[in-house]
């Protein structure tokens, strides 16, 4: 099997598609936003009277003085209750409106990332082949954080600068019409600027979350990888991968965060230019009577609260762009080919061990064929070994077999049933695997011996490692059976955790074993155990080996050989020495001591 092939993720473009996705994942709240929108659009005009009631008190206060020499408190009084209750009722409201949001961006988060782990667990094998690790992780986490608080955030922040846009600027064509014609005038020069600004900026946000997937990707398979690296000293070359993309992504951040920022300084240049204009004729149209000094004092007011949603839709501008980003990665992982189950009802529910391969074909690349018209028939109980040099491709026929991936041409046979007429799980559920590489999930060590068969009573399981000779170790413990395993589960030995995986595979019980029987990492003693429960194991089982010890080979009823990814001659052991082989050669320099 071929390795992964380690490729960059396209950058998002299609943004009008992002929006659309982005909007279309949201309704089954639709409700919620649209009450969260209405809280958002009362709160927001509801603050927006503040500065004319302020400006009316002004009024009030200097007419009063100026008819009788004193302030007359009831009307004064009587607008500063009605500022209180405005101020008190667009505060509850956006304290009601935030809540909501909230809750509802806990749900939209976890909903995401259930999607993004359901579909992992749909997606092929080839997919993980061929895209990094820290990538999806990031996908599941940065993206999903940067989508979820746009809802919390960004949509509040938008609905409110544009209604307070819109009320301050009805309000204050009611004050004064010029002086509403030199605070706009500001508004489309910045709108300009800064739309060419961000358009810049756009392809960096783009570009530094693809790059923080793969930096992802690098700590990941660092973390995982620490023992290799020491041991290779290769501390400082896996530094420097590091390095090279942590640098590009600061300077993807360095200038996407500079072009975006800058358009708040550009726009406030421009609002604080109309602003000394505005004082300057206003303070003319109030010496001159046509305006009041209340009227003034409000617009001024209006003015600097004007300036403000338009300062903050321009930063805005950038967080959109990020999470228009985050968006399409997240839905265009999400819009992945699936594996195509067929829609046969047939079932298997066991098996005699009957396997054929029946003129299979099959390539991972079109261009490179790996098994080529191969033949076969495994009887009930078989062992099957599979043997080869290095990368010869041994994992290919584990693959077809597991329908991890489908012959191009031919069938693969399971008691002369088309394992294509079978549900990809209805296959999977007829094998058991135990393989070099050993995997135990974080939790006790009862839950992962319990992993292929959940309803294993705890006699049976005693029973079990008891004839795999792991009983004493997992006794020996401080927890016994309840002694959980950390997350790397190095709180146990390597030949451990090979006889536990096979225990696993005793318990699941299914009616045919792939094995992996790779030793190369135990001690002899160790070694001798894992052989004897890997015979326990197989016995009276249809059995697949990739092979690594001679008497393997020997007892085996099928040896399968593979040179360069592809099969280059079958048959007993004996036979195969006979010929004079390919086999005859790789028996002679590996297997024989």
């Amino acid at each position: 099997m071929p390795g992964p092939q380690r490729t960059a993720n396209q950058k998002p473009k299609d943004i009008k598609n992002a929006i659309k996705v982005f909007a279309r994942s949201l309704k089954p709240w639709r409700f919620r936003i649209f009450i969260g929108i209405i809280l958002t659009i009362i709160s927001s005009l509801l603050s927006i009277f503040g500065p004319k009631l302020l400006g009316d008190m002004t009024n009030s206060a200097t007419s009063s003085f100026a008819k009788t020499g004193h302030i007359d408190w009831g009307p004064l009084g009587k607008l500063a209750i009605e500022l209180i209750i405005l101020y008190l009722t667009s505060g509850i409201l956006n304290y009601i409106q935030q809540v909501l949001f909230g809750v509802l961006t806990a749900k939209y988060t976890q909903k995401l990332r259930t999607e993004i782990l359901a579909k992992i667990n749909r997606l092929p094998i080839s997919y993980f082949d061929k895209h990094q690790h820290g990538d999806i992780l990031s996908r599941m986490s940065n993206d999903v954080d940067i989508l979820a608080n746009s809802l919390t955030e960004e949509l509040a922040q938008i609905i409110n600068s544009t209604i307070t846009i819109i009320g301050i600027l009805i309000i204050m064509l009611s004050i004064s019409i010029p002086l509403s014609a030199i605070a706009l005038v500001a508004i489309p020069i910045s709108i300009l600027v800064t739309g060419k600004v961000m358009s810049k900026a756009q392809r960096y946000f783009a570009s530094r979350q693809a790059t923080l997937g793969k930096l992802n990707s690098i700590i990941e398979e660092d973390y995982s990888g620490q023992i290799i690296i020491k041991s290779n000293s290769h501390e400082n070359e896996s530094f420097e991968a590091f390095n090279k993309v942590n640098e590009k992504l600061s300077e993807e951040v360095k200038k996407s965060e500079f072009l975006a920022r800058l358009a708040f300084p550009l726009t406030h240049i421009f609002t604080n230019l109309s602003y000394i204009l505005i004082c300057i004729v206003g303070g003319i149209s109030v010496l001159s009577g046509r305006l009041s000094i209340g009227g003034l004092q409000a617009f001024i007011q209006y003015v600097n609260r004007f300036n403000r949603p338009i300062t903050s839709l321009a930063e805005l501008t950038a967080n959109i762009q990020l999470t228009l980003a985050a968006s399409e990665r997240i839905f265009d992982f999400l819009n992945k080919p699936e594996e195509l189950e067929n829609q046969s009802e047939q079932i298997l529910k066991t098996s005699t061990g009957t396997v054929e391969f029946k003129n299979i074909s099959f390539s991972y690349n079109k261009d490179k064929e790996i098994i080529h018209n191969f033949s076969a028939k495994i009887e009930p109980g078989n062992k099957v070994a599979i043997v080869g040099p290095t990368g010869a491709g041994k994992t290919t026929l584990i693959n077809l077999l597991m329908r991890f991936y489908d012959p191009d041409e031919g069938q693969i046979l399971i008691d002369n049933i088309p394992t294509t007429n079978l549900s990809r799980e209805n296959v999977r559920d007829l094998f058991g695997m135990v393989l070099q590489d050993t995997w135990l999930f974080s939790g006790t060590i009862e839950d992962n011996l319990r992993y292929g068969n959940p309803d294993a009573n705890i006699e049976k399981i005693k029973q079990i490692t008891k004839i795999t000779n792991v009983d004493h170790v997992i006794e020996s413990l401080p927890h016994g059976y309840k002694t959980v395993i950390s997350e790397d589960s190095d709180n146990i030995s390597a030949g451990e955790k090979q006889l536990l995986t096979i225990a696993r595979a005793m318990i699941a019980n299914p009616p045919m074993i792939i094995l992996d029987e790779a030793t190369s990492n135990v001690d002899t003693r160790t070694e001798e155990l894992i052989q004897e429960a890997f015979d326990k194991l197989t016995k009276g089982k249809t059995s697949f080996v990739i092979a690594h010890r001679l008497s393997t080979i020997r007892n085996a009823d099928l040896v399968i050989v593979l040179n360069n990814g592809k099969i280059v001659e079958q048959g007993t052991h004996d036979s195969l020495l006979k010929k004079g082989g390919f086999y005859y050669d790789l028996y002679n320099s590996q297997f024989t001591t």
